[in-house]
């Protein structure tokens, strides 16, 4: 049966997405690895179905400042994906590409927010290409970009999109470790009702 929402969902259906995110941000992280050539492990990500404003306050809340790099999805599914990058990740990030750290967003050139879209959409693209596979779906991505913002603002941009559909969204978060530090890191993909629908069928828990 079809569901109209996503608090609809089955204890079937969650642990099915709950996997598929395992899944996705491992080998985010992999790709992450070899991308700065350092060790990079990700604890056991949590997946959860949240209210948008529920949402914003996992991530740090509403008027916390941070970097989104998003993409929209096309081909098979419709829906936004956003990887969010605080600043201990942004310092790991430009430690290891550009050997330069920053204190506050504000120093971020030209220079730095390529490097962080570039790693942001490797991340990204990563994780679509591991739900692609799994479920055998074919999906697109659009070029990304990046905005910093008050983690509000950025999230306003799904609910935008979806928001006449649902009021929630699926949050996929975990930390990365590297150098035994902890580094938080959370990915959002908001996939309308009726992608979400084609996936569950895809990967069978739904008729």
């Amino acid at each position: 049966m079809e569901i109209k929402n996503y608090d609809e969902l089955t204890t079937l259906e969650i642990d099915t997405l709950r996997e598929i995110g395992s899944i996705g941000t491992g080998n985010a992280a992999s790709a992450l690895s070899t991308m700065l050539d350092r060790e990079i492990r990700i604890t056991l990500p949590e997946v959860r179905i949240m209210g948008y404003n529920e949402a914003i306050d996992w991530i740090g809340g509403p008027e916390a400042i941070t970097a989104g790099v998003m993409v929209h999805i096309g081909g098979q599914m419709t829906g936004v994906m956003l990887a969010t990058q605080s600043l201990e990740f942004i310092n790991l990030v430009l430690d290891s590409m550009l050997s330069e750290q920053i204190d506050d967003y504000s120093q971020l050139g030209e220079i730095e927010l390529s490097a962080l879209v570039e790693i942001g959409n490797i991340m990204i693209s990563t994780f679509i290409n591991a739900l692609s596979g799994l479920a055998d779906i074919s999906l697109e991505l659009t070029v990304p970009s990046i905005t910093v913002d008050m983690q509000g603002a950025i999230l306003a941009v799904p609910m935008v999109a979806y928001g006449g559909q649902t009021d929630y969204l699926m949050t996929i978060g975990g930390n990365f470790v590297c150098d035994g530090k902890e580094v938080p890191c959370r990915l959002l993909l908001s996939p309308d009702i009726r992608s979400l629908n084609f996936l569950l069928r895809k990967l069978g828990v739904m008729e």
